[in-house]
């Protein structure tokens, strides 16, 4: 079976080759008769303007000499110009374009031969001038009109696809519906746009019509029979969507979405794109603007590692650290699994052999040293902490281990071998810390400054934010796992609010931040404004068309109503980034800590606010 492979693909490369070869001959016959045609009908027209006693006899003396000569050049021109070897693709605009090219230089050649052939010299040079560029419009016409009705067969049928509404007739929703329309097997048929930007309406895009704005979505379901919406804005944020949405599904509709933006990776967008509607897109999504350039300066061919690497914001680090191609990008995490499945979403393979993967515990000094010395890492993506608030409450001592001390041994390992850029991920909790979780990212923050300002030639920065959306244990995963079991929905306080941002926003976010920040910040990223648990509860339920009940139950230990990301004192500044706040922190002295102080709790307190 593998012997006859070579033979299929040869075969497969053969017939296609000969294909083109067939079209190319075809439509060089057609383009032949259209020339022949124009040539005769440009000449009779030009022999009765003269008022010439017989113009067809005229006309048929000169043409016949002439015709032979104007295909021969066509033939030629056409062939090295790239027409007729299917050089572009059928009926575009490039390929009109080389129909052009090539009429200029065939023309221009046919008043050369006839400064030299006097058997042409009978043959008006306006003749040749007029016919040839009569001959490029129709020959066009020709190629759109064969292209038109070959897309039209090729259209998906109502019988075998969806009817949809497409909401966009920008770029993306041009892109998406032409795409579809060009597959016969698609399971989706545009019947329609609608667009909120009214200089768009009553257009045909594709020879799908734009029926009207938002406000007309009733009126175009109804007209239509479309059964779909898709919202194929990738910028879309999640206040529109969520309109859109519920707009749509007031009317019984499905909704279907195209990725944001970020997540395209600058690739045009295509049928496999479209997905069901999902909780991150209503309340989290919004388009980053981040200077890759200044990202890739610091990233690019350096050895990169992550801690906390298989953890949600760690795995996503990595995911887009891949991207920019690191000399070397070191997976650092304590749970094997963890890195398993990383390794296996980046690679599409797992076999956890390579040096990429670092099995190892950020408490266990001595490891860590090691890795450093023999790793040798320029850049640090610091993401490990525990992070459970209710658990940390209960086990204070957990979280100095890790978030303190496993913090400052990171540090000292990176100092020890001139680490170039030091990111420390904390949390909005950090500001005016009232939890245990708070205090210890609040004193991560305060040793990462102190590093930075006694380490003159590298950058130590925090980054603070806030819920990321998708994340494990996050409070979006807790409902959806009460509603799949029947509820209740548990929300400590009617009125509790959070900020949320996506994993991939957080993540471009930090990168931008390493770029920009001065050693010994925090850096804290815009997350837009605040949303209602109860109000997210509430979103949730009624997208599973669920009957779950929603049930308070008091806040937790360490739990504040509001969250907030500046601490009082600190200043939101924005000099660099429209979405990056700037704000100095006070240092504290690695020295200070102790390997197990005996009331941990208030240690940190005192740390913390000191």
């Amino acid at each position: 079976m593998n012997g006859s492979r070579p033979t299929n693909v040869i075969f497969r490369i053969t017939r296609s080759s000969s294909f083109h070869s067939l079209s190319s001959v075809i439509q060089f016959v057609l383009d032949s008769i259209v020339l022949s045609c124009t040539a005769m009908v440009v000449s009779y027209w030009r022999f009765v303007y003269q008022i010439h006693p017989d113009p067809m006899t005229a006309t048929q003396d000169t043409v016949f000499r002439v015709i032979p000569v104007v295909i021969l050049t066509q033939a030629v021109v056409g062939y090295l110009v790239g027409i007729y070897r299917r050089r572009w693709r059928y009926g575009s605009f490039d390929e009109v374009a080389g129909l052009l090219i090539t009429t200029t230089i065939s023309t221009a050649l046919l008043l050369v031969f006839r400064l030299f052939d006097r058997s042409l010299n009978p043959y008006p040079r306006s003749v040749i001038v007029i016919g040839g560029f009569a001959g490029v419009f129709l020959m066009a016409a020709n190629r759109y009109v064969w292209r038109l009705a070959r897309e039209q067969l090729r259209r998906p049928t109502e019988q075998t696809a969806t009817k949809i509404l497409v909401y966009g007739a920008g770029e993306g929703g041009i892109q998406m519906v032409n795409t579809l329309l060009r597959n016969p097997s698609s399971a989706y048929l545009p019947v329609g746009f609608l667009d909120d930007n009214p200089t768009t309406h009553r257009l045909s895009i594709s020879g799908v019509p734009v029926i009207g704005g938002r406000d007309n979505l009733a009126e175009a379901r109804t007209k239509t029979g479309a059964t779909t919406l898709l919202i194929a804005i990738p910028s879309a944020d999640s206040s529109l969507i969520n309109d859109i949405s519920s707009r749509a599904q007031k009317l019984g509709m499905d909704v279907k979405i195209v990725p944001p933006v970020q997540n395209l990776h600058e690739r045009p967008l295509n049928p496999g794109d479209i997905r069901d509607l999902s909780d991150e897109d209503l309340l989290g999504r919004r388009k980053i603007h981040t200077d890759l350039q200044q990202i890739s300066d610091y990233i690019v061919n350096r050895r990169v590692l992550v801690t906390g690497a298989g953890g949600s914001i760690g795995s996503e680090l990595c995911r887009q650290l891949a991207r920019f191609n690191p000399a070397e990008l070191i997976m650092l995490d304590r749970d094997e699994s963890a890195l398993h499945e990383l390794q296996l979403s980046i690679h599409g393979r797992a076999l956890l052999d390579t040096p990429q993967t670092v099995l190892a515990d950020l408490r266990d000094a001595a490891t860590i040293n090691h890795i450093f010395e023999s790793r040798r890492p320029e850049v640090v993506f610091h993401a490990a902490a525990l992070k459970h608030l209710p658990l940390l409450e209960r086990y204070p001592l957990e979280a100095y281990q890790t978030n303190v001390i496993g913090t400052a041994t990171l540090l000292q390992a990176a100092k020890n071998v001139n680490v170039q850029v030091f990111v420390n991920i904390s949390t909005d909790k950090a500001a005016n810390p009232i939890s245990i979780l708070g205090y210890s990212k609040r004193i991560a923050e305060r040793l990462t400054a102190y590093f930075g300002a006694n380490t003159p030639d590298g950058k130590y920065i925090s980054v603070r934010f806030g819920n990321v959306l998708g994340s494990r244990g996050s409070v979006l995963m807790s409902f959806r796992d009460q509603i799949e079991k029947g509820g209740p929905v548990t929300v400590t306080h009617r009125g509790v609010t959070r900020y949320f941002m996506t994993i991939s926003e957080a993540v471009q976010l930090v990168f931008q931040a390493g770029a920009i920040g001065s050693s010994g910040e925090v850096l804290v990223l815009d997350m837009g404004e605040p949303v209602s648990i109860y109000d997210v509860a509430m979103q949730l339920v009624r997208n599973s068309q669920k009957s779950v009940s929603i049930e308070i139950v008091g806040l937790r230990s360490g739990e504040k109503v509001h969250e907030e990301l500046f601490g009082d004192g600190e200043v939101d500044t924005r000099p660099k980034h429209p979405l990056i706040s700037h704000v100095p922190v006070s240092p504290v002295n690695r020295d200070v800590l102790v390997p197990t102080p005996q009331d941990p709790r208030a240690f940190m307190i005192d740390l913390a606010e000191s």
